[in-house]
């Protein structure tokens, strides 16, 4: 019976695989050996420092990253400070501004309101002189006026 054969009856059965160890199993081992002396200074050192840069930059820029989100929060702070004290004096520069306005208006108010008196006071006075002229007028010329307007319904000259 031949090796295949043996190999194959007991893979049918389910036992166990027979491995054969010869010289080319040491020479892989050796071969694997003189790879890894090759490639570890040549591909797996600078790998690792390439690895080991990358980390510490990343590193490096979480740090600053860290350090300006302090900053930013700083500078923030700062800011809505100054906002507020900002806000703070355009209020109390709009609440004094008004304040003045208002008693400018005021002022000006009482002005118009006494000079708008005087002048309704002075008009009162006009047109009261005004009404005892043109009544002591329409004393003077009623009779006459009478006179004639009788004379004009009875359509002849009424005497007096």
């Amino acid at each position: 019976m031949s090796l295949v054969r043996v190999t194959d009856s007991l893979r049918a059965s389910g036992q166990a695989v027979v491995v054969d160890f010869d010289a080319t199993v040491l020479g892989q081992i050796v071969l694997f050996v003189v790879l890894l002396l090759i490639l570890k200074p040549v591909l797996f050192d600078p790998m690792l420092k390439l690895f080991e840069e990358r980390e510490k930059r990343i590193l490096g820029a979480k740090l600053q990253a860290r350090k300006l989100d302090e900053g930013a929060v700083g500078a923030l702070t700062k800011y809505e400070s100054s906002m507020q004290q900002a806000r703070t004096a355009g209020n109390a520069e709009r609440d004094k501004l008004r304040a003045e306005g208002t008693k400018t208006e005021n002022e000006i108010l009482a002005k118009v309101r006494a000079t708008t008196t005087q002048t309704l006071d002075d008009g009162r006075k006009r047109l009261a002189e005004e009404l005892l002229s043109v009544r002591a007028s329409l004393k003077a010329d009623a009779k006459g006026l009478a006179k004639e307007l009788a004379g004009r319904v009875l359509g002849r000259q009424v005497q007096e």
